[in-house]
């Protein structure tokens, strides 16, 4: 037996021709417009490997500037928490953290929020989604159902994070991510990163197309690496002082 990469182009090439068509995407960009025309700001976060979709939407070029990605490095950042915190192997399945995350967070009741999580079922990720609804922000979820449905939640509640979500976005990914078998068991190829990102930027792209509709001019990031960047971006994220951090 022996693998073939391309087959896992084709994969790939097959969902990214099926999943724009998927009409959740619509639905998430109205709910982005609709916080964005507020004042609000897209608050998004991931553990793991789904933090990479979170930088797709937070705080890049040719994305919305009004956005702030959150983190489990925020306990250590701005909790206060020791380093050491970060070395936990369950710290993402801790329920608590996302208290420690929010608290420090800087939020506005306007906010949505945008949590990213291939299995939709750790306690961060489930603790979180949980406060974000009982504080009355919207939320859109970006996981796979796949996965998802076939594993139990890790969360005392029981559920899972497309329990909570008022969007959920499916990322098309089986269970266990990858999609190339091997001979002795398991699999290679993962799918979940390259999909989420890519319907995290097919959000913005409609976000951005319904404002435009709207008469509005989109708060858009230009490249921090083209000449006029750093003044175009710099004043637009004045606009949001206190409320989006960039870096870490």
């Amino acid at each position: 037996m022996t693998i073939n990469p391309d087959a896992f182009a084709e994969h790939i090439a097959h969902l990214v021709q099926t999943i724009p068509k998927d009409p959740a995407i619509h639905r998430a960009a109205d709910l982005f417009t609709q916080a964005l025309t507020k004042g609000g700001v897209i608050q998004a976060f991931g553990s793991g490997h789904s933090e990479a979709v979170a930088m797709e939407i937070a705080g890049r070029a040719g994305g919305l500037v009004p956005t702030n990605r959150l983190a489990l490095r925020d306990i250590v950042l701005y909790g206060g928490a020791p380093r050491s915190e970060l070395d936990r192997y369950d710290l993402e399945r801790d329920p608590a953290v996302a208290h420690a995350i929010l608290d420090n967070a800087p939020v506005h009741d306007d906010d949505l929020f945008v949590i990213i999580s291939n299995s939709g079922v750790n306690g961060v990720v489930v603790e979180l989604a949980t406060l974000v609804k009982e504080r009355g922000h919207a939320l859109v979820a970006i996981t796979s159902h796949a996965h998802s449905d076939a594993v139990p939640s890790r969360h005392p509640s029981g559920r899972k994070l497309t329990d909570l979500a008022d969007v959920v976005l499916d990322n098309r990914a089986p269970y266990g991510d990858a999609v190339l078998p091997l001979p002795d068991g398991g699999a290679t190829g993962a799918v979940s990163t390259i999909t989420s990102a890519l319907l995290a930027q097919l959000v913005v792209a409609q976000t951005v197309s319904n404002l435009l509709q709207a008469g509005q001019v989109p708060p858009v990031y230009l490249s921090a690496n083209v000449p006029e960047g750093d003044a175009h971006n710099l004043k637009l994220e004045a606009l949001y002082a206190g409320r989006i951090r960039r870096g870490a």
